[in-house]
């Protein structure tokens, strides 16, 4: 019943590790607080430091005259901490609730983009405010092992399916507020202002004070599931820690897993490094002439919708049909955009509502395929240390987004992005291959199946 070969879909002694339903590991209890309190603001508040450190910056390097081969690499380095928070994330599942760890890191991350907001106007900006992105990404990936793991642990097993898009479609709203909002906002304030030092230490500053108060919210609207508990427990803390990653690796299939991870966003890892740059830079560049306050207003209106309706439109349609029956037709919907760029850049169009559609067809594919990434990794992290299982999926995930993001910048500097959007397209191969692969049981994923 897992995704795997064959041949490993036999062993009918390993598969209960790993079974969609096993006994008494999934379940969770009924929590007496409702789930549209606080899974919405949770995830949009884990969405926040990882937009602001993966694609605001990339605007903000940009207005600040940075190279897209600079961007490109070093915003790409940021990933470091996503890709290695499995090393840490057993101590996560150890020590403290995940409520706790939630709380407290929602402060730090606070701290650092105000932080962020007094390096912007020095002289050493571009060094000093990468030092406090790192900050910000190790507690962001730290904040995303705890608030991923609470998610299983305080929500009954019925209900996982189901609110997977609402969790993966408000995690992507944070993505639009910052590049909707607080990009049209960055906007408006360098054109009242004359400064864009100035209007985005305004921006951040802002930002560091809704995320703080994001922390206060939860540290009252968060449930308190009896099973968020630490897991330290008398075998000693170097075997435990050991033995999550072993068990991690002893999974059925676990080449094809890997595989899958790395490789199912391998065009879009290199598509969104440059999307950004794309829209903000010159036609005679090659790029869309968009100025910053356009991208703003493209990406909060029909970005936003677009996005609302495919991450909901996902999550229902695996609940209703399960995530065998969908993935085809979510991994179409997320590779669809690259080619929609591809054109954008080949006609390079003026009109901001054409511009509009495209993007509208690129947040609609990721919210709708993105589901059947995130329910498969659900999967995947099933059995004990879910916690830290389901983390080192996602840093394999990061992995997969941070090696062809770094040279994304260069290859198109070396090209130009009509040739760099149809090389992206042909990097989706790979994940269409590896997909075909994939045995799952046609059941997971189904509300009534749960």
């Amino acid at each position: 019943r897992f995704p795997s070969s064959d041949r490993c879909l036999e062993a009918p002694r390993r598969t209960h590790l790993l079974s969609p339903h096993p006994p008494q590991i999934m379940s969770a209890p009924t929590s007496s607080v409702r789930p549209w309190v606080w899974i919405p603001t949770l995830y949009f508040a884990q969405g926040v430091p990882y937009v602001v450190v993966m694609t605001l910056s990339t605007v903000v390097y940009k207005n600040l005259g940075v190279s897209n081969t600079d961007i490109a690499l070093y915003t790409s380095w940021l990933y470091l901490p996503w890709v290695i928070k499995p090393l840490w994330s057993p101590l996560v599942d150890m020590f403290g609730t995940k409520r706790r760890w939630i709380v407290t890191l929602q402060f730090v991350v606070g701290v650092a983009l105000a932080l962020v907001a007094l390096t912007l106007p020095g002289p050493e900006f571009f060094r000093l405010s990468l030092a406090v992105f790192w900050l910000m990404a190790f507690s962001s990936a730290t904040h995303d092992i705890a608030a991923d793991g609470f998610y299983l642990l305080a929500m009954p097993a019925g209900q996982q399916s189901a609110f997977v898009g609402v969790r993966s479609t408000f995690y992507r709203l944070a993505t639009l507020s910052a590049q909707g909002g607080l990009v049209y906002l960055a906007g408006r304030w360098q054109e009242s202002t004359g400064s864009v030092t100035q209007s985005w230490a305004l921006v951040f500053g802002l930002l560091a004070a809704v995320f703080i108060a994001a922390g206060v919210y939860h540290a009252f609207a968060l449930p308190r599931p009896p099973v968020d508990r630490p897991t330290a427990g008398d075998g000693g803390l170097g075997r435990e820690f050991l033995g999550v990653f072993a068990g991690f690796l002893r999974k059925p299939g676990i080449l094809t897993v890997l595989a899958f991870l790395l490789l199912y966003r391998l065009g879009e890892a290199q598509a969104l490094k440059l999307l950004s740059p794309f829209l903000l830079d010159a036609r005679d560049k090659g790029g869309l002439g968009l100025s910053t306050r356009e991208v703003g207003i493209v990406y909060g209106t029909v970005g936003i919708a677009a996005l609302t309706l495919g991450g909901l439109l996902g999550g229902w349609a695996i609940s209703r049909r399960g995530l065998k029956a969908m993935l085809w037709p979510m991994i179409l919907a997320t590779h669809a955009p690259i080619a929609v760029f591809l054109l954008l850049a080949l006609y390079q169009p003026a009109n901001l509502w054409l511009i509009g559609a495209g993007l509208a067809v690129e947040q609609f594919g990721y919210g709708f395929g993105f589901t059947a990434y995130m329910l498969y990794m659900m999967l995947v992290a099933e059995g004990p240390h879910k916690t830290a299982h389901y983390a080192i999926c996602t840093g394999f995930m990061a992995l997969g987004m941070m090696l062809p993001g770094m040279a994304a910048g260069w290859i198109e500097d070396q090209v130009g992005y009509v040739k760099f959007f149809a090389w992206v397209l042909l990097c989706t191969v790979p994940s269409f291959i590896v997909v075909a692969r994939l045995r799952i049981d046609p059941a997971f994923g189904r509300k009534q199946a749960d």
